[in-house]
């Protein structure tokens, strides 16, 4: 049987600022946009601004599709499907602390200097290009058998 997990990342700015989580905790450690696991049946855009406003607590509107990533694992017989969405349409007040990690703004060249993930870091720029992307990436059943590619629309 094949495991399908849906999650979403929002990217929220204002200006020259992007809005990201010190997440410390479990395995997708560092600084990375608000989003989550998609919840059954909940809509891709109704949960995407559900997890912004449960891990920061603002309240965003008029997303923008940026893309999408597979992340395809063979030992674990998974897909996994990560919709990206862009906004600069929000209102309320930022949290102080969020169990998801505290959330903070950044000035966009000073982000990618921060720890962030390998897959965070990648798309990271995608946000911010013309048009629409897929990633796809492929763990084979050998560890060091690694596919990536990335498609611009």
């Amino acid at each position: 049987m094949i495991e399908h997990k849906i999650f979403n990342m929002v990217m929220v700015h204002h200006e020259d600022q992007v809005l990201l989580l010190d997440r410390q905790h479990d395995d997708f450690s560092g600084f990375i946009p608000p989003g989550g696991k998609v919840d059954f049946p909940e809509s891709l855009t109704a949960s995407a601004v559900r997890e912004v406003k449960e891990e920061t607590g603002l309240d965003v509107w008029d997303l923008e599709y940026k893309g999408v990533q597979h992340y395809v694992d063979d030992e674990r017989n998974a897909r996994y499907l990560i919709f990206y969405y862009l906004t600069d349409s929000f209102s309320g007040k930022l949290l102080t602390d969020s169990r998801e990690g505290n959330p903070s703004w950044f000035n966009k060249s000073e982000a990618m200097k921060l720890p962030m993930q390998d897959v965070v870091r990648t798309v990271f720029p995608l946000f911010f290009q013309e048009g629409t992307f897929e990633l796809y990436l492929h763990r084979g059943s050998e560890a060091s058998n690694y596919e990536e590619e990335i498609l611009h629309t």
